[in-house]
């Protein structure tokens, strides 16, 4: 009777390639920061053409709330307010679509997404990968703090 040994499927590990590429030299750094920006750029100029989408909106929210973590850190801690405007921008955009179905952006809001952007490029300029990543992970803890809260406001009511 041969015993055949069954191959097991390689499953990778759940980690973003943000945590991944800190497993690499220095070298890592510009690729994964070019990569963020030209998301958060292109996401803003979608918004800017009136092409945005939901998950152009999740993807610029997520980096706005990097950017804010970016803060807390220390990466420009003066910067906290012109974040929160652009996160209040972020609010506009979602009105917005849920009036008239257009997912636009325009004018001061326009003004505020550009203005953090900015301050999130010099960010991750100047911070390490292991600071991006604490600040990622920082962000994704905060949203699931918020979808727990939110669940339990739901359960109470």
């Amino acid at each position: 009777m041969s015993h055949k040994s069954r191959s097991r499927k390689q499953t990778r590990p759940a980690m973003s390639p943000l945590l991944r590429a800190l497993t690499f030299s220095r070298a890592a750094h510009e690729p994964i920061t070019r990569a963020m920006l030209l998301q958060a750029y292109a996401s803003l100029d979608a918004f800017r053409r009136g092409h945005g989408s939901r998950e152009l909106f999740t993807t610029l929210g997520r980096q706005l709330l990097v950017a804010e973590e970016l803060s807390r850190i220390g990466h420009r801690p003066d910067a906290l307010d012109d974040i929160a405007e652009a996160q209040i921008a972020m609010t506009d955009i979602d009105a917005t679509e849920k009036a008239s179905g257009q997912w636009m952006i325009d004018g001061e809001n326009y003004a505020w997404l550009s203005i953090a952007l900015g301050i999130f490029e010099r960010q991750l300029a100047a911070a390490s990968l292991e600071d991006i990543a604490k600040a990622e992970a920082r962000m994704v803890e905060g949203l699931m703090r918020t979808e727990q809260d939110m669940a339990q406001a739901v359960a109470t009511a």
